[in-house]
């Protein structure tokens, strides 16, 4: 009889990093998948549902605005640990560091459900950058039966935090699995990119500059700094900027002010996955203080300048993928001009190598979850 495995997710960056995972363990026959989708990002999280043709077994539908950390939480705790009771699952799988992800495992946890999280390890070593991610995934980490850890270097954090060699498992990032999937359909169908299109008619001819901004420490001077040197960079004739803007009212509050209604900058509603991808693919660099474009940028080529004072992923850092460039205004437009000016520098870290993945992360991830299930049978007395 085919073990169930309970997904659970609630956001767009989970969804992009899950839903290779989902289609890995439908294939296996010995593992079957019920899909439960908490709505932490709903609209975002639609997107990546839709584009990937997964239905949810459930969905909790908990967004609301203006909830704090603690009514989240909460709501979500209770809310997953129902569908729990009712499922009663072999295995949950979260990923990354979610309040979905840290509640989830949590509510596993609290009825004995062996938990596996997909992209374990990840340390930034300073719980309030970022946050509330860092205490997320460290609170996953005391508990968790399998660590998928994307790299050595995951692998090696939770080492030191002395997890049991025999729970880690260094699978690459289902992320790269995703780009693949994707870049696939793009190649088969460019038409699939309508929502890109019309600006990279507009900005033929320049160079592309993409930006993506949402940490909550970056909230307040921050956001302002982040949204001045865009505008700084915007000063420059050969370039574009492509900004698909957070629906975090904090992020918009800071940037539509200094940002709108300037010709070389398109601020965008966010993407659905398809495009955001075509994004990566026409920019000559990214600006960003997400996690996930680390990985997925130098998938493609493309240098990433970080807007973060630290980062869970020093792998890029150290394979001269990723900069880390913190919110300083000049120091963003320092970098941001060195990579459009040097072409020695742009191509020291467009042809460094991605150390994320080789898109096979999911069909190791699903070969562990089943050799865990056959060493537990066998291990037991009979």
């Amino acid at each position: 009889m085919a073990r169930r495995i309970a997904v659970i997710f609630g956001t767009r960056p989970e969804a992009i990093k899950l839903f290779p995972v989902i289609a890995a363990l439908k294939a296996a026959p010995d593992l079957e998948p019920v899909v439960l989708v908490t709505g932490q990002h709903r609209e975002m999280l639609d997107q990546v549902l839709d584009i990937a043709g997964l239905v949810p077994d459930h969905d909790l539908a908990l967004m609301q605005p203006g909830q704090s950390l603690d009514e989240i939480s909460a709501r979500l705790l209770t809310g997953i640990g129902s569908v729990l009771d009712a499922e009663k699952p072999d295995m949950v799988i979260v990923q990354g560091d979610t309040a979905t992800a840290m509640c989830g495992a949590l509510a596993a946890y609290y009825r004995k459900i062996p938990v596996a999280h997909v992209e374990a390890g990840l340390r930034s070593g300073n719980i309030y950058h970022p946050w509330p991610e860092e205490v997320n995934r460290k609170i996953i980490g005391t508990f968790a039966d399998l660590h998928f850890a994307p790299t050595e270097t995951a692998a090696n954090a939770l080492r030191r935090e002395a997890v049991d060699e025999a729970k880690i498992r260094v699978t690459g990032n289902t992320v790269i699995d995703a780009l693949h999937w994707v870049t696939d359909r793009l190649a088969a169908d460019p038409g699939r990119a309508g929502m890109v299109a019309p600006v990279e008619a507009r900005f033929a001819g320049k160079r592309i500059i993409g930006v993506t901004t949402h940490r909550r420490e970056n909230f307040g001077s921050g956001m302002d700094d982040i949204a001045h040197a865009i505008r700084e960079l915007a000063t420059r004739d050969d370039v574009a900027i492509i900004f698909p803007v957070h629906l975090n009212p904090q992020v918009r509050a800071a940037m539509l002010p200094i940002l709108g209604g300037l010709d070389n900058v398109a601020l965008l509603e966010p993407l659905d996955y398809l495009n955001f991808t075509r994004l990566l693919q026409i920019a000559e660099l990214m600006l960003t203080d997400s996690g996930g474009v680390q990985e997925e940028a130098p998938a493609l080529g493309k240098p990433v300048l970080v807007m973060r004072d630290t980062t869970e992923r020093p792998e890029g850092v150290a394979a001269g993928t990723a900069k880390l460039v913190g919110t300083d205004r000049a120091l963003i437009v320092a970098e941001a001009t060195r990579l459009l000016d040097d072409a020695t520098a742009y191509a020291a870290m467009a042809q460094a190598h991605n150390p994320f993945g080789d898109g096979h992360s999911s069909a190791r991830i699903c070969t562990a979850i089943s050799d865990w299930f056959l060493q537990a049978e066998t291990s037991q007395p009979h």
